[in-house]
């Protein structure tokens, strides 16, 4: 379109050509592409004159759409091409059936109507075109339409050119007026030639002045124009001769790549195999090793469930004995017998298999907010479901030990009366945080409270534990352990 409107029209018509063959005529998304060439390849050989051809490519333009707006050019374009061709009957016919189909005040209405109107002048010159070409120039003036006011002034002069050559001189002004506003080179040209058949001999010489100049202009760009476009076509071509060249000359580097490329791939995916089989071995181990501590733990609470069988059925069978034998029992003797049964074997059933580790966070907000009274204020922080689901069955009734002996230790010894524990998950990692505004700890005295005895079991969840006191500043303990 850029090349036509230069007046490069046979370069335009070879680009049209080639992008011809980028669409599929069978493939209705092509459509308003295919629609939208065949209407430009029409146009482009009417300004080469080629009239017949422009025919065919409107009436292909007609197959490939639907847009009424294009419908209605293409078929106002073939109407031109034949009127061009002197075939006015057919002209007509299609001018007839735009303009049934188009608004009577409408800018697509006045463009056919004075095309109907001049070609029936042009088919009989007893035709009185002047009504309908008067109407038309009305319309185009109220709709500011200065394209088809520069046509309706065309015409017009031509109308009156024989019959009354002021009338068509004061058109022909008119249009020059109008194409210099558009600046169209080419109206300019057209109007200059009527302006120089009808004006006085004193004026003619001075319109045919700047119709010389103005056409060895018009000449002079096209040409360039058609010399610039003539240029990046040769360059296109010596790029894809460069680059088949190129694709030549590196064929057998690229082999050589491929080939390396493919060396590299197969290196990468041995790593890949051996590293996937060292993680599975690696997962298998882990698994294992938690199995086996597992069950070494089971196994020591099994013992321990043994020996609370064993040793507290010998004392309770003591305490009957002495109960069917004894006449005369001392009660306070009875209550210290079975309170200390009690008490050994509520203990050591805490050291048996943990029961069911549902709702576990409850289990601990539980545990810790025993510890509370009028006195001290226990606040959790983050104990969350989530968290505890994430964490390893064994490692949460350890943790649980490991908490209330912090918590029996704040009781003793910590004077505090705020309390804060705090749960946090950092990534494969768990931190547990506790924190007093107690005395805090002298040095050495966490050894002597027992606290250091929690070591042997962060030792068994794998985890690590930190004190941070001083005397009078409070305690901060922090537990961290990986999650499973």
């Amino acid at each position: 379109m850029i090349q036509s409107d230069a007046g490069d029209y046979y370069g335009a018509q070879e680009s049209l050509t080639q992008s011809l063959k980028f669409l599929n005529e069978n493939n209705p998304k092509h459509y308003p592409y295919l629609a939208s060439d065949y209407n430009e390849l029409g146009m482009n050989s009417s300004n080469l004159k080629n009239y017949e051809a422009a025919i065919g490519y409107y009436n292909k333009t007609l197959h490939f759409t639907n847009d009424s707006n294009l419908i209605a050019l293409a078929l106002n374009n073939q109407a031109i091409a034949f009127q061009e061709t002197k075939n006015y009957r057919r002209a007509i016919a299609l001018y007839t059936t735009i303009i049934r189909q188009s608004g009577n005040d409408s800018v697509a209405y006045a463009r056919v109507l004075t095309n109907l109107a001049f070609t029936r002048w042009l088919q009989s010159t007893a035709f009185n075109a002047k009504t309908d070409l008067l109407k038309a120039l009305r319309i185009r003036l109220e709709k500011n339409d200065q394209w088809g006011q520069n046509s309706s002034y065309a015409h017009l002069s031509d109308y009156y050119d024989r019959s009354h050559p002021d009338s068509a001189l004061f058109y022909a002004r008119a249009m020059y007026a109008v194409a210099r506003q558009l600046n169209s080179p080419d109206d300019q040209v057209q109007a200059l030639e009527k302006l120089i058949r009808n004006s006085p001999v004193a004026q003619t010489k001075n319109y045919f002045a700047r119709y010389r100049a103005l056409n060895d202009s018009i000449q002079t760009a096209r040409n360039s124009a058609k010399n610039q476009f003539a240029l990046i076509r040769y360059n296109v071509e010596k790029n894809k001769a460069e680059n088949l060249k190129l694709q030549k000359d590196n064929s057998e580097k690229q082999y050589q790549i491929a080939r390396q490329t493919i060396r590299f791939y197969i290196t990468i995916s041995v790593f890949i195999i051996l590293g996937i089989v060292a993680i599975r071995w690696y997962r298998n181990k882990k698994h294992r090793q938690e199995h086996e501590k597992k069950e070494a733990i089971l196994e020591t609470q099994r013992k321990a469930s043994k020996k609370v069988h064993d040793t507290l059925a010998n004392d309770i069978y003591s305490i009957m004995k002495k109960v069917q034998h004894v006449p005369e029992l001392n009660q306070d003797w009875l209550i210290d017998d079975i309170d200390d049964v009690y008490q050994r074997a509520r203990d050591i059933s805490h050291e048996m298999i943990p029961g069911s580790d549902i709702d576990f966070h409850k289990t601990i907000s539980g545990l810790l907010q025993s510890f509370g009274s009028e006195n001290t204020k226990v606040v959790i922080v983050g104990n969350s479901a989530e968290i505890w689901q994430k964490i390893n069955t064994v490692y949460k009734f350890e943790l649980k030990y490991i908490l209330q002996e912090l918590m029996v230790n704040m009781e003793k010894h910590s004077r505090a009366n705020n309390v804060v524990i705090k749960f946090e998950e950092r990534g494969d990692l768990c931190l547990i945080t506790y924190f007093d505004n107690g005395i805090g700890l002298s040095d050495g005295h966490a050894r002597q409270n027992g606290l250091i005895n929690t070591g042997n079991r962060i030792n068994s969840i794998k985890g690590t534990i930190t004190f941070e006191s001083s005397a009078g500043s409070g305690l901060e303990i922090k537990i961290t352990f990986p999650i499973a």
